[in-house]
């Protein structure tokens, strides 16, 4: 085979390396990574394929590229480490840190509430934004704030495609002692400990060259593998006007996940969607959370109220049972995945996939470039995780 694959796995591992080779060989891969960091060792750390569609670049130990809303999960993160520090109560409203939030009925909206998509407020009635109002934030705040939800806060959930992130951001920036958003914390308080790179807003001097463009995930491949999606959320996506095409409308114009390759969009911080780095990056984020938070100063208290199951219910945007808590996606029928239902992660259009596994001390994430189209996740990544999950029963953390 003539498509390079480099990198390390630890005794053990080896299902995850064959699965991974199987993803470029026969699953149609075109560049992707995989890793996994167990008790804070990195046991998985494989990358391969190429960086562009005319296969002439090879996917190097440092190729970055976009995830998408697994994006979410290390905003997610850094709102873990902010609450870890005292920054807010989960139980406040979010009023008490954003006093302007206190609009068009969303005086009593908690914190958790926002965090765990209660909020109502998946799908903006100013959309698409532009480039000028989201690279403000005192603009973009003023936006958000004057939302109306689109359901009663509270009595239901519903995933917040875009706005979750900026609405985290903005009280991010109000409860820090330095005013940061969300993408600055992350990388002072998340990326720099770890040592890791992953950007939210990605920094001008990051060379071109090391950037893996996202290829496909058209409209028109789309409906071409429309049976690859539940048919109750194809339904909501067919029907003009529908909470989830507002939601997914309520961010910068575009019509393929390809358009966010643009650099005027990647440099901006849009923390729900485009988040850039490794899948090295993602695993050691989780696999530090899972270890007990050591390195990030995670506290236990904070640590609870992560791996707290959640239990499923249909989704006010999807129109299929999903779960969330704190930001990330929690197991769900649809999607279960680690030891338990304390495991949490996110998912990302397109096929990326990363999480902690608790029980396990794991950290995992899988990354790529071809997007794929099936919901709520992919088969080449659902492959690398029941390998996984395989290599992990028949170790001693099974």
């Amino acid at each position: 085979m003539d498509t390079p694959i480099d990198g390390k796995v630890a005794d053990g591992y080896g299902a995850v390396a064959d699965e991974f080779r199987r993803n470029l060989a026969e699953r149609r891969e075109l560049g992707a990574a995989v890793a996994v960091v167990c008790d804070g060792e990195l046991v998985v750390d494989l990358w391969g394929g190429h960086r562009d569609q005319a296969r002439t670049s090879a996917w190097e130990r440092d190729t970055l590229v976009t995830v998408f809303s697994t994006t979410k999960g290390m905003a997610a993160a850094a709102m873990a480490v902010a609450h870890s520090r005292g920054l807010f109560d989960p139980a406040a409203p979010v009023a008490r840190y954003w006093p302007e939030f206190a609009q068009a009925g969303k005086e009593a909206v908690s914190v958790r509430q926002l965090l765990d998509h209660e909020a109502g407020l998946a799908a903006l009635d100013v959309r698409p934004l532009d480039i000028e109002t989201v690279a403000d934030h005192d603009r973009l705040g003023d936006v958000l704030a004057a939302q109306a939800p689109n359901w009663e806060p509270g009595t239901a959930w519903g995933y917040h495609a875009w706005t979750l992130g900026w609405y985290e951001s903005q009280l991010l920036r109000r409860v820090d002692p330095h005013g940061r958003t969300i993408g600055q914390f992350f990388a002072d308080e998340v990326a720099g400990p770890l040592g890791v790179e992953f950007y939210i807003g990605l920094p001008g001097n990051v060379d071109a060259d090391r950037l893996a463009p996202i290829v496909g995930g058209g409209i028109l491949m789309q409906a071409l593998h429309a049976h690859q999606t539940p048919w109750p959320l194809l339904r909501r996506f067919m029907t003009p006007g529908s909470l989830i095409s507002k939601a997914f409308t309520s961010g910068l114009p575009g019509r393929r996940l390809s358009d966010l390759n643009d650099p005027r969009y990647l440099e901006l911080e849009l923390p729900s969607v485009n988040g850039t780095g490794t899948a090295r990056a993602l695993a050691r984020v989780y696999g530090d959370l899972a270890a007990g938070g050591a390195r990030l100063g995670v506290g236990r208290a904070t640590l609870d109220e992560l791996e707290r199951p959640k239990t499923a219910a249909v989704d006010q945007v999807f129109g299929i049972e999903s779960a969330f808590r704190f930001g990330f996606m929690k197991p769900f029928p649809l999607l279960p995945f680690g030891s338990s239902p304390r495991a949490y992660g996110h998912t990302g259009s397109g096929g990326s996939f990363a999480y902690a596994d608790p029980d396990s001390g794991t950290g995992y994430a899988y990354v790529m470039n071809r997007a794929g189209y099936s919901l709520p996740t992919d088969p080449r990544e659902q492959a690398l995780r029941d390998a996984l999950g395989w290599a992990l029963d028949r170790s001693d953390h099974g």
